[in-house]
């Protein structure tokens, strides 16, 4: 305890010291939730913030591309799965946090797996999402499990996110794969490919989408319908009731960092309470780590959910990832609609 104070102490001091610093920043949150972080942390420190917003796959592509010349020195947010596989690659760097025992139990089995080169900051139940008022006009019954989606009434109705840029798409394949078995998985994700009208570079753009109409039902993380709900749209989500995964949302330091000693000022203050709470303030609805944090009625209650003991560990290695991506590709992105 006595070393974790220090530690803390030292960060605190650290503020002072690089006060007129840098840091750059890959943020694969909301876009909302980024420039919050960017301002607060900012005012707070007086380090100033250089932020690029990209989703979880696209933040891997431009880490592996400058593995030999990191312009980067946090990679804030998106799902734990690339973040894993980048700490595998070497692209992050080992650093443990004296806040580790204030998280909760996913948060720290993912700093352990890691060798402690990333660490969870939220959480989040994959789920359907619907536009309520279109579901009603088109006098339709919103589908409760993944099974319903495959019904021919759905055809240009759904959309879902692109496994090559979008780490939720990732996430729901291996969910899937977990779920069912790889070959039922990619039967099922042939038949459901029928319906799909986009898929989309972001995970969080079918519910988007169907928030303002342009379709009906999005495949996404169940906190992102909350989003849309909080500014004024009509849409709503469910759990699958086959059971589901969820994305531990996680942060990492990039190796060759240039501005290390302010990047971890940064990662020191994402793991306070007051800096995950800026989620809810962003209108974002994922589970904080921090057990200190406060909740949100709108986050996904996880007890009411029916979930899948994910395996982290094997869904986070890049060989696993490149594997199950690349048969999507070639088996199912590649066929007709």
């Amino acid at each position: 305890m006595k070393q974790q104070v220090l530690a803390v102490a030292a960060a605190i001091a650290c503020l002072a010291a690089h006060a007129e610093g840098q840091v750059n920043i890959i943020c694969s949150v909301q876009a909302e939730q980024c420039n919050l972080v960017q301002t607060v942390f900012s005012r707070s420190t007086g380090i100033k913030v250089n932020l690029t917003h990209k989703a979880s796959g696209e933040a891997m592509a431009q880490l592996n591309a400058e593995k030999a010349n990191p312009k980067t020195d946090v990679w804030y947010g998106g799902t734990g799965d690339p973040h894993m596989q980048a700490a595998e690659l070497g692209l992050t760097m080992v650093y443990k946090s004296a806040s580790l025992p204030k998280l909760r139990d996913w948060a720290q089995q993912q700093a352990e797996q890691t060798g402690y080169k990333t660490v969870g900051i939220y959480s989040g139940p994959l789920g359907i999402s619907y536009n309520t008022e279109a579901m009603a006009k088109k006098k339709l019954q919103p589908p409760k499990c993944r099974a319903d989606l495959l019904d021919p009434k759905w055809k240009g109705e759904i959309q879902a996110p692109n496994p090559n840029t979008s780490g939720t798409a990732y996430v729901e394949i291996a969910t899937l794969v977990q779920l069912m078995g790889e070959e039922k998985a990619f039967e099922y994700l042939k038949a459901l490919h029928k319906n799909i009208s986009q898929y989309t570079r972001s995970g969080a753009g079918p519910v988007k989408n169907a928030a303002r109409g342009e379709n009906l039902i999005g495949v996404a993380f169940a906190h992102e319908a909350p989003v849309e709900a909080a500014n004024g749209f009509p849409v709503v989500s469910n759990t699958p009731c086959e059971g589901t995964g969820a994305e531990i949302g996680s942060m990492s330091l990039i190796a060759g960092a240039r501005n290390l000693a302010e990047a971890k000022v940064f990662y020191e203050w994402a793991l306070t309470p007051g800096a995950q709470e800026l989620g809810v303030a962003a209108k974002q609805f994922q589970l904080p780590s921090n057990k200190a944090a406060k909740l949100d009625e709108r986050m996904p209650d996880f007890a009411k959910a029916k979930m899948i003991k994910y395996d982290y560990a094997k869904y986070g290695s890049s060989a696993e990832r490149k594997r199950l991506i690349g048969r999507w590709e070639k088996e199912v992105n590649s066929l007709p609609r």
